[in-house]
């Protein structure tokens, strides 16, 4: 008896975070105002003529500070002096062909763009509403669907839509939910 109401207890608990996952990978996202940067279409992928707030980027670096198991330090797939969104080596992760490269699953370009790996749907709503760009390796490799490059934020506004984006690579390739 006591082994099958453990395996409910983990079967509901399961569930639950599952949900919660996925509610967090449907919320809707507001249409973005400003106008969408031009980027170029091969790779490096950067904006172009686009400014960083550095006030802006300073609060998007301390938020994601605090996401657990993340350490920011120089990328390792990026440009130089893009900033790496590392996860502990140690966590495991529920989308690992996700991830470009290591255990980098976002990172800050130095004009304040980001390239995130989201949920496909995710992806395609971002990029509906004027906030981000497939990458130009997307559809080409296994896993790569959902990468995207966010536009630089250029409000405290777009910030937090920036930082839910992000948050929501988080969610998407560790399976867990920021409070």
């Amino acid at each position: 008896m006591n082994v099958h109401l453990r395996t409910l207890a983990v079967a509901v608990t399961v569930v639950t975070l599952m949900c919660s996952m996925a509610s967090a990978q449907e919320r809707s996202l507001p249409e973005r105002i400003s106008p969408r940067p031009e980027t170029t279409s091969g790779v490096p992928h950067t904006q172009i003529g686009v400014e960083i707030n550095a006030d802006l980027a300073q609060l998007l670096l301390e938020r994601v500070a605090q996401f657990p198991g993340v350490i920011l330090g120089p990328t390792r797939i990026s440009l130089p002096g893009a900033i790496g969104f590392q996860l502990d080596p140690d966590m495991l992760l529920s989308q690992p062909n996700s991830i470009v490269g290591g255990f980098e699953f976002a990172h800050m370009h130095p004009d304040g763009s980001l390239h995130a790996s989201l949920d496909p749907e995710m992806a395609r709503r971002a990029i509906e509403a004027g906030w981000a760009v497939a990458h130009p390796w997307a559809k080409q490799r296994p896993g790569w669907s959902g990468f995207v490059m966010i536009y630089t934020p250029t409000t405290p506004e777009e910030l937090d839509v920036v930082i839910e984006l992000v948050e929501s690579s988080y969610t998407f390739i560790t399976g867990n939910t920021l409070g």
